[in-house]
């Protein structure tokens, strides 16, 4: 059985070392999944690992799910972003993303005054920048000069996390698609789907690709699964973009939208998305038993 959308492996949240993330890619590549994930949280940089993965990995596309934009000047973005394609020989998705104003302002002291401003202005300079033009932006947020010069590099798609309407219609109309996470089915598809599609439409842009990235696990014992992916992120629930959108699903916590159960329920949750139009599934593997782990490995492997 496979169905029509493309899989791939989110290691984020396991890999603790550099040799476990490149140890995952080799698995994710040998089995034949479709792409690898980590994100930009507080641990290795995310870029910097990808550039080692590219480099000992050679045909799945790498992504970055995703590197927050406040702390990175767009031209910074940019090099890093193109020295990860010279080293993956041009195989990045660059993931981006706001962040969370709890982040931006309590932690690192930036203002969240404005985020869709920030990633407007930051998208006029990085995308010019990532396809070697130099720039002359002057924004309220983003002031970049210049240009970036790394030969042999091809520009990587921009993949912007987008859940709200107006990222959404950012997403759509500049970037390539957007990646999600904690957004259930009925978000996914009666929200973020259709308002993405529309907004490309408009710009008359290519169709855009929607990736969800979901904690997933087949298992017997759903309840221990549920109780893990509870306590891993229950912080998210409390964040206003994800309760926004477990709010649209009716859910109460992350749990709520985990695709858990046993193979012929998770197969079921994945082709719904697939036919809804979700183009990309990210897993992020949340297993209580080594059991559940490879049950849920080989029946993402199956559907390829």
């Amino acid at each position: 059985m496979s169905i029509n959308m493309r899989i791939g492996i989110n290691g984020t949240g396991s890999l603790a070392t550099l040799d476990q993330v490149l140890a995952e890619a080799k698995r994710t590549e040998a089995d034949g999944f479709d792409s690898f994930w980590i994100a930009q949280i507080f641990g290795m940089d995310a870029l910097t690992a990808l550039a080692v993965v590219g480099r000992e990995v050679p045909r799945i596309e790498l992504g970055t799910a995703v590197v927050p934009t406040y702390p990175r000047h767009p031209m910074m973005m940019a090099g890093q972003a193109l020295t990860v394609q010279l080293a993956s020989q041009n195989r990045l998705a660059l993931g981006i993303g706001l962040s969370h104003q709890i982040v931006i302002e309590s932690l690192w002291g930036y203002s969240y005054e404005k985020p869709i401003r920030h990633m407007r202005e930051y998208l006029s300079a990085l995308l010019p920048l990532l396809n070697g033009e130099s720039v002359d932006v002057h924004g309220e947020d983003i002031t970049c000069v210049g240009g970036v010069d790394v030969q042999g590099a091809e520009a990587p798609p921009v993949i912007v996390a987008a859940l709200g309407a107006q990222m959404l219609k950012l997403a759509g109309s500049n970037g390539c698609g957007t990646i999600t996470w904690c957004t259930g089915e009925r978000a996914l598809l009666s929200h973020v789907v259709p308002k993405i599609t529309q907004a490309a439409e408009a710009a008359a842009q290519p169709a855009p690709r929607v990736i969800a990235g979901l904690p997933v696990c087949v298992t017997s014992d759903p309840d221990a699964a549920y109780a893990i992916v509870a306590e891993q992120l229950a912080l998210y629930g409390g964040l206003p973009s994800y309760r926004a959108m477990l709010d649209i699903e009716g859910a109460e916590g992350p749990a709520d939208v985990a695709i858990i159960g046993d193979e012929e329920h998770v197969a079921a949750a994945l082709g719904r998305l697939a036919d809804g139009g979700v183009t990309e599934f990210s897993a992020v593997i949340a297993a209580p038993s080594a059991e559940d782990h490879s049950r849920t490995w080989e029946l993402l492997k199956s559907l390829i």
